[in-house]
């Protein structure tokens, strides 16, 4: 099978990485600038230069070729990469545009991930919309209370990670309370906008340009107000699993950290960083899990099982370790048919997980 062809924005995406990797933003800077001044579009250089390099970030941290402050430090220059590209657009923008309306861009509260939500308000301006974007970890009774202050016709709700996706079903809710529709995006509502339709939103768009096109085309006018409880559009939360698991979350992990060591001794002398940074890699598990039981999805937790498998494995650590937690984790929850069924189900997952040199992002299932 030949190579895909190399395009104009490949190159670009090539020349702002080397820059990115190398902590260098003048010549990100540059790079965007450039290209700008050569007849690239706005659109383009965000969407496939700046999100690609982005994607390319994550990717490159998960094999261990970027440390977590380097990955730290090239979102960084991504920001501002950004932020000098929109401030060189005229303040007026295209005289003889309408504006079509305005809309709130929010991150789900305890999302940091706000790159992503970033790239989103800053198309939809381009494409004529007032945005308010909120950034990063936005509370949901601060997002609501910004409706009220503003009129939006619609939220755009970003999240990455899935583990946030009981607090963006209480946004949404809260949102459509007060009258305001919900788009949903991002990895965390999974493949094909799975989770943003089990938490009841509105919409769901996979990129800027979908969710730019969603708003064109069907926004619709705001619903009424309307009582709704997460059991509404979750029935199987009244077995309260989700609940004793998410409360339980700190418990858990010090029960699964002591079972390892009763487990493999070696880990007795562990100094107190070590037990820490155990205890670290414990809590996603259980946060997983417990979020596994919010939507009712075992694919959820069985991706993020391999994925984290085989970010250990890329920083040589035994992914068996894995599922010697799960075995601990079982001997906890041994009467909670649900959460027995999910951990049954990530470990046959591991079990027949092949092995990838580079490790793809945990909510791709």
């Amino acid at each position: 099978m030949s190579a895909p062809p190399v395009t104009g924005t490949d190159v670009l995406a090539d020349e702002l990485w080397r820059a990115v990797a190398d902590g260098d933003e003048y010549t990100a800077v540059e790079v965007i600038r450039r290209a700008r001044a050569d007849g690239t579009d706005e659109e383009t250089l965000l969407l496939d230069v700046i999100a690609v390099v982005q994607g390319r970030v994550g990717t490159e941290w998960a094999a261990d070729r970027l440390s977590v402050a380097q990955e730290h430090a090239a979102t960084a220059i991504n920001e501002r990469v950004i932020t000098a590209l929109v401030h060189d657009r005229p303040p007026a923008g295209d005289p003889g545009r309408v504006a079509r309306g305005r809309v709130t861009v929010s991150c789900v509260d305890g999302e940091w991930h706000a790159l992503p939500a970033r790239l989103v308000a800053e198309v939809l301006r381009l494409r004529g919309w007032r945005v308010d974007f909120l950034g990063a970890q936005t509370p949901t009774p601060h997002l609501v209370s910004h409706l009220h202050s503003t009129s939006s016709e619609a939220v755009l709700l970003s999240g990455s990670l899935p583990t946030h996706l009981p607090t963006a079903h209480a946004a949404i809710t809260a949102c459509q309370a007060v009258g305001v529709p919900v788009m949903a995006g991002g990895r965390a509502f999974g493949p094909n906008g799975r989770y943003a339709r089990a938490l009841g939103a509105d919409h769901w768009a996979p990129d800027a340009r979908a969710a730019a096109a969603v708003l064109e085309a069907e926004l619709s006018s705001p619903r009424p107000a309307a009582a709704r409880q997460v059991w509404d559009d979750l029935p199987h939360l009244t077995d309260q699993e989700y609940t004793f698991v998410a409360q339980s979350r700190g418990r858990l992990v010090r029960q699964t950290l002591a079972g390892l060591e009763n487990r493999f001794p070696a880990m007795r002398a562990y100094s107190d960083t070590q037990r820490e940074r155990t205890a670290e890699d414990l809590a996603p598990i259980v946060d997983f899990l417990a979020t596994a039981l919010y939507v009712d999805d075992p694919a959820l937790f069985t991706t993020f099982l391999c994925w984290t498998a085989d970010v250990l494995e890329a920083r040589r650590v035994p992914a068996h370790s894995v599922v010697t937690a799960l075995q601990v984790l079982r001997e906890h929850l041994r009467d909670f048919p649900r959460a027995l069924g999910l951990l049954d189900d990530g470990t046959a997952a591991l079990a027949r997980r092949p092995a990838f040199p580079v490790p793809g992002p945990p909510s791709e299932v």
